[in-house]
């Protein structure tokens, strides 16, 4: 059990160091009607434990969203590494003035003019359920073999490493 256990761990932290240079995410929150509606929003951090941190506005669509459905994705892409994450977790929407002012950053001045002290700031915690992450090496050569032997072979070709993670 314990090595087991000691495997997540593991499995977590290779997926934080994947996502934590990655600062903007699509975020995908659940309609009322079942729309699912995404917009693009910065990550404050990512925790050891796999809790990603959102500034968000208190009163915004998407806080009302993950009210109404806690479900939600998020998409990460670097493409120039070949690199792409998706996260389903649960969101929780809150005013946590300690979190507030230990993620604080002055560019987000720019969303909420009065500071750690808006009345329209809040937060959003994302609490992972589960992660799925793809990573190809980006070299050409290493495609053009991989593509290669697959015709060779008769195997499919496989590009890079595709892992899920359960949380």
């Amino acid at each position: 059990m314990e090595n087991q256990q000691s495997q997540k761990q593991g499995e977590l932290q290779a997926f934080i160091s994947k996502i934590k240079d990655i600062d903007t995410a699509m975020f995908s929150t659940v309609e009322p009607d079942g729309t699912i509606r995404s917009r693009p929003m910065r990550h404050m951090t990512v925790e050891e434990d796999g809790t990603i941190w959102f500034f968000t506005g208190y009163q915004s669509g998407k806080t009302h969203e993950i009210k109404q459905d806690s479900h939600v994705n998020l998409s990460y892409a670097q493409p120039s590494n070949n690199l792409y994450v998706s996260v389903s977790g649960h969101a929780q929407v809150l005013r946590d003035q300690q979190k507030i002012n230990e993620l604080w950053n002055p560019a987000m001045k720019a969303w909420f003019p009065e500071g750690k002290d808006d009345p329209n700031i809040g937060l959003i915690k994302v609490t992972i359920d589960q992660a799925e992450y793809w990573d190809s090496p980006n070299s050409a050569v290493v495609h053009l073999y991989g593509m290669v032997k697959a015709a060779i072979t008769g195997e499919p070709a496989h590009p890079g490493e595709n892992k899920k993670i359960n949380l």
